[in-house]
């Protein structure tokens, strides 16, 4: 058997010095093995070897070229077949390039380069077509909603069913969650499972954007438009034709901009800042925001017509702290993912450095835990990660806040007691603030003070 690092090329002639100089021209690379067939039923029974490209003489005594074609299409639809022939007839080269001929070769003077041409053609062909099905499947892999949105507990196993829900059809998406509990991660695997796949995934940070320069971001411009515009400039919306877009952080978004977007999405078509031209649009929209847009709608701040055209199917992730030893295994697999990344000895948390991510609350959710274990990984000693190696980012004290040590319960209580005090225990404000629901705040206040605080 040939070295499978090598290049195989099957050979199907049945004139005898045609098949030697085909030998000798093909032999003349070494890394490619040249084999030889002198009819179609000797070819065939070969096939199941998977060769890299095969040349087919059209005329062969046992059966005609374009059956013979035809078959082997059926059997390998991704080889390349490049036909050979004494025959110089243009509707014989248009007939089999149709039926699936990557190549049709005349037998004169110039056969020989151009046979090493096409052969080195389909061999390049081939390897882009493998790297695109190896993408496409790393990407689908990625973003396996069992595999990156990890969670065992009961909140996220009840989302799962969700994701499938989105990734079967268009509908709009609104995820709702903390800063940092994956909103992104949850958009990208919604697109990579869904049909659209294949086309654009854009996500845009509605809140990294300055206000002055939000529509230009999201719909183009053209050039002379304004000041600055020098050229012009497709949007966030033409990049994800035919895919989807992630209006992240959607919250923050100008009133005037909002009624904007709002027209966009009821017409499915825009004009760039300063044009004329109508852009017809084919994108699915996922939107994500840390806030309440219920209480944003109310307080005015966002526009009601356009928050129910938003509201689509909701997805909502809970908070790392309350989604318990899913920190463990998301731990695990970004400690995992890092040594990999790094070229390093693969590590294993022990059971101090377990009962210490345990023991926190994450306020930073996945995204410190993320930052949290890439320091660890850093840190550690002797293939484990150990509760020295667990360190967590010191934010600077509340000024009304006691300074004495207390349980993370007790904290948690004064916290919410002392924005209950500042907002006029107006819970709903409270919750904005701190990122939480309003019956978290109850429940809360409930456990703690049941526990005699």
């Amino acid at each position: 058997m040939p070295d499978p690092g090598t290049v195989r090329i099957f050979v199907v002639e049945d004139d005898p010095v045609y098949t030697k100089f085909m030998k000798y021209v093909l032999g003349l690379n070494p890394d490619w093995t040249v084999t030889c067939f002198s009819t179609a039923q000797e070819v065939l029974q070969r096939l199941h070897e998977r060769p890299d490209v095969l040349t087919l003489d059209y005329s062969l005594p046992d059966m005609p070229g374009e059956k013979l074609l035809a078959q082997i299409r059926d059997l390998d639809p991704e080889l390349p077949v490049i036909v050979v022939s004494a025959q110089d007839k243009i509707r014989t080269a248009v007939e089999l390039l149709k039926a699936g001929a990557f190549d049709y070769i005349s037998k004169d003077e110039e056969a020989r380069e151009r046979i090493l041409n096409s052969i080195q053609n389909a061999l390049n062909q081939s390897s882009m077509l493998r790297e695109i099905g190896r993408l496409r499947n790393e990407i689908t892999s990625r973003y396996d909603f069992e595999k990156d949105v990890i969670g065992l507990s009961t909140s996220m196993r009840n989302i799962f069913p969700l994701l499938e829900k989105a990734a079967k059809s268009n509908i709009t998406v609104t995820i709702t969650g903390e800063t940092g509990t994956g909103k992104e991660l949850v958009a990208k695997a919604i697109h990579y499972n869904s049909d659209r796949k294949g086309r654009p995934f854009v996500a845009v940070n509605i809140a990294a954007v300055p206000k002055e320069l939000i529509e230009s971001e999201l719909f183009g411009h053209e050039k002379g438009s304004f000041t600055g515009a020098q050229a012009r400039r497709i949007g966030r919306f033409e990049e994800a034709q035919g895919g989807t877009l992630l209006l992240d952080e959607i919250g923050e978004m100008d009133l005037n901009l909002q009624a904007k977007l709002l027209r966009v999405l009821q017409e499915k078509e825009l004009t760039r800042v300063g044009g004329n031209e109508v852009i017809k649009l084919n994108v699915r929209i996922i939107v994500a925001t840390h806030r309440n847009l219920e209480d944003d709608v109310q307080q005015g701040r966002f526009r009601n017509d356009l928050y129910y055209r938003l509201l689509g199917l909701r997805i909502h992730l809970p908070p790392l702290r309350e989604r318990g030893k899913d920190t463990l295994a998301i731990a695990k697999h970004f400690l995992d993912q890092f040594t990999r990344e790094n070229k390093m000895s693969r590590l294993r948390l022990s059971p101090e450095a377990q009962e210490k991510l345990l023991s926190y609350s994450f306020p930073g959710n996945v995204r410190e835990l993320k930052s949290v274990v890439e320091l660890a990984a850093v840190m550690a000693e002797g293939g484990e990660v150990r509760g020295q190696d667990i360190t967590f980012a010191q934010l600077p004290a509340n000024p009304s806040m006691p300074a004495n040590e207390m349980t993370l319960v007790e904290y948690n209580y004064r916290l919410i007691r002392s924005y209950l005090t500042k907002y006029d225990n107006n819970v709903l404000e409270v919750g904005r603030r701190l990122g939480i629901s309003k019956s978290s705040i109850y429940r809360y206040l409930k456990e703690m003070e049941a526990a005699g605080l």
